[in-house]
């Protein structure tokens, strides 16, 4: 399952939907990313992050000796648009922004996300 896209209705503040349990479903950051990349193909998704596909592949994998990079990363969700990562991550470190009380950080959180989906439209055009 991908996660759900974030939503913004017209004069309303933003609204992030999670799925519940990414963080539950996923034991690390990198399996998160690496079960988005092998959804979307990984062949494809490394031709768009212009790498070989073995090379992707040893880096989504629990080998040491190579790392899959934040640059790529960002190449992925701009490429992509599944935010999955970083609703992981949100999850993780944040939680329900709503209980802890943390708005100042949703709402970079809400500015970096807002950008990030400005940047694929833009190169897509």
């Amino acid at each position: 399952m991908v996660s759900k896209k974030i939503r913004q209705p017209a004069g309303a503040q933003m609204q992030l939907d999670f799925e519940p349990g990414l963080v539950d479903r996923y034991p690390s950051l990198r399996e998160c990313i690496a079960t988005c990349i092998y959804r979307k193909g990984l062949t494809k998704v490394a031709a768009a992050l212009d790498q070989a596909p073995s090379n992707l592949s040893v880096q989504l994998s629990a080998e040491a000796s190579r790392h899959f990079s934040v640059d790529s990363l960002e190449k992925f969700l701009e490429e992509y648009e599944d935010f999955t990562p970083i609703y992981y991550l949100v999850e993780k470190f944040i939680g329900d922004t709503q209980d802890a009380g943390d708005t100042e950080l949703l709402k970079q959180f809400e500015a970096l996300a807002v950008q990030i989906a400005g940047r694929s439209k833009r190169k897509a055009a």
